[in-house]
């Protein structure tokens, strides 16, 4: 098998790839009808906190009317939160632009996680329910002493108070904590109980947003990475790992579980929101869909933590925290346990991992993502280097056979069962194996694969920039350079090895167009995985010259000794 066909089965089973990805997003199985479950809203507009005596936490988002909004701002973060619940209603990235930089547009906005916009809602919400006596939940109006707080120079932690007061005596006070270079946010509720009755209730967590829109035809789908990748919540248990809920399958399969040492979380491409409660207290995950048969439905993930039992005179804090930023990977297990799996790369996280951190080493070394690619081939090649060669010592051989081939083709004509026979016992009499050519095949194919998800998801490379023309290796190559050197590989490759032996002249003909269709389908491919590819074409045609060079010297020499 050449080179040529080797490609076609990976290029094959990743068009089969994504065109099932795609098939199931647009044609997929659907939800079914909203039926009446332990996680809908109740008539009231509430819906159950958990399966106890938890009071009902109110279902409403987004419909209540804004309070003052607060910015707290660090080097990394600046987050907008509302008065109205002491919700973050919005947060930009500060690191990382909304659009790749360019001549015209120097100094993009940053990228928006949270967002108050309607069609782009997205918040993430705290608050405190009571059985019996008043409680801010995350529709209470707090007060805080000003609009504006910036982290100073020289200081690495800043702390924003949010005040609420109720007519019985009770006070809450919910504390955002924010760290100089951090995406973690750390938040406290603090009740303290002046009035003269005891005070019980559960502190909450949760994320609320509607579905990013799916108006894109299938064209614009097939070429934007974010398109492949999942949206939706995520949770995770050290007893269960973690778990995720794509956003048409909330109805289906509500969430509702004890979990003590998680955390839930809102995933998007690239960028995610984690709720991480205390580790050493148990909290009831849920999920559930608000107004479910309207336009824009809400989507709701929630932790609602232990009972706070606060006598006349005390007080009592619940703690959680908070990520708000990039799937940075290789610093996320030290937020949380188990938060590395953010980066969802399904089933092929066993490979696509290991694929990152050598990357992730590569580009320590050589300082660009798109040469870390480039010597990822070349340490690829080197550590198959003998299996390769054995596959192009067999297919020279069996170039030479291919006139003995022709030859058994007309002596059997439409007799395929005896053409066959012919050619196996050909095979066996001149020692070549026509099944070496697949081994590098079932060798590499994982690996282009876990490169696929590697390149689509991983944020590090996200408006990577190669050289010249190439601004973004996760993006398609603007002026198609890559795809156009790919296909000038495989046709070299072409030359070089002809006709594999025994393809019938009708296949022949469709291989040498198939370099020029896939070539045309790399145009909407990201261009690190198109680069991945052009390296791999050369190498591996330098290598087949070079083996199908020593085989014909080796039998000249043997003809004239």
């Amino acid at each position: 098998m050449n080179q040529t066909r080797t490609f076609l089965i990976f290029a094959l089973l990743a068009l089969a790839y994504l065109l099932w990805t795609d098939w199931e997003k647009d044609y997929g199985p659907q939800p079914a009808p909203v039926a009446a479950a332990t996680t809908a809203p109740s008539a009231d507009g509430s819906v159950p906190a958990s399966s106890g005596s938890t009071a009902a936490i109110p279902a409403s988002g987004g419909s209540e009317q804004a309070g003052q909004l607060i910015t707290v701002s660090t080097d990394v973060l600046r987050l907008t939160i509302d008065t109205r619940g002491g919700s973050v209603v919005r947060s930009e990235l500060l690191n990382y632009p909304a659009e790749p930089r360019t001549r015209n547009n120097p100094n993009p906005a940053p990228a928006r996680l949270l967002d108050d916009a309607p069609e782009h809602f997205f918040a993430a919400q705290s608050g405190l329910v009571s059985t019996h006596g008043n409680a801010p939940d995350h529709r209470a109006l707090f007060q805080a002493a000003q609009t504006s707080y910036a982290l100073a120079d020289g200081e690495n932690q800043l702390k924003v108070d949010l005040t609420w007061t109720g007519a019985d005596g009770l006070k809450v006070t919910k504390t955002y904590t924010v760290n100089r270079g951090s995406y973690v946010v750390d938040m406290d509720q603090r009740v303290d109980n002046g009035g003269s009755a005891a005070w019980q209730g559960n502190a909450y967590q949760q994320l609320q947003r509607v579905a990013p829109a799916t108006t894109k035809s299938w064209f614009q789908s097939f070429s934007d990475p974010s398109s492949h990748s999942f949206f939706g919540a995520g949770w995770y248990s050290p007893q269960d790992k973690f778990d995720s809920l794509g956003f048409t399958d909330f109805q289906k399969k509500p969430l509702d579980r004890a979990v003590t040492g998680g955390w839930i979380e809102m995933l998007q491409h690239y960028f995610f929101v984690a709720w991480i409660p205390k580790p050493d207290e148990a909290a009831t995950f849920s999920t559930s869909v608000i107004n479910p048969n309207t336009a824009a439905p809400l989507y709701l993930i929630r932790a609602v933590g232990p009972a706070l039992n606060v006598a006349p005179g005390q007080s009592a804090t619940s703690t959680a925290r908070m990520y708000i930023g990039p799937k940075l990977q290789g610093t996320l297990d030290a937020v949380a346990p188990g938060l590395e799996l953010s980066t969802n790369y399904g089933w092929l996280t066993v490979i696509a991992q290991p694929l990152h951190w050598l990357l992730s080493k590569l580009h320590a070394i050589v300082g660009n993502w798109g040469l870390a690619i480039i010597a990822l081939v070349l340490l690829i090649k080197a550590a198959l280097w003998k299996l390769t060669a054995t596959q192009f010592r067999s297919g020279a051989k069996m170039r030479k056979l291919q006139p003995r081939v022709n030859a058994l083709r007309e002596r059997y004509g439409d007799d395929k069962v005896k053409m066959q026979q012919a050619m196996m016992e050909l095979y066996k009499k001149e020692k070549v194996n026509p099944m070496t050519g697949c081994l590098p095949v079932l060798v590499t194919m994982p690996i282009f694969f876990g490169l696929y998800r590697v390149i689509m998801e991983s944020v590090e490379l996200r408006q990577a920039p190669f050289f010249g023309w190439v601004h973004d290796l996760s993006a398609p190559d603007p002026w198609f350079v890559l795809p156009v050197l790919y296909v000038l590989v495989m046709l070299a490759t072409q030359w070089l090895t002809p006709t594999a032996a025994g393809m019938d002249p009708a296949q022949a003909k469709m291989m040498k167009v198939m370099p020029i269709l896939f070539g045309v389908m790399f145009f909407f491919f990201p261009s690190g995985l198109v680069l991945y590819w052009v390296t791999n074409g050369l190498v591996s045609l330098g290598q087949q010259w070079l083996i199908t060079r020593q085989v014909d010297q080796a039998d000249l020499k043997a003809k004239t000794s």
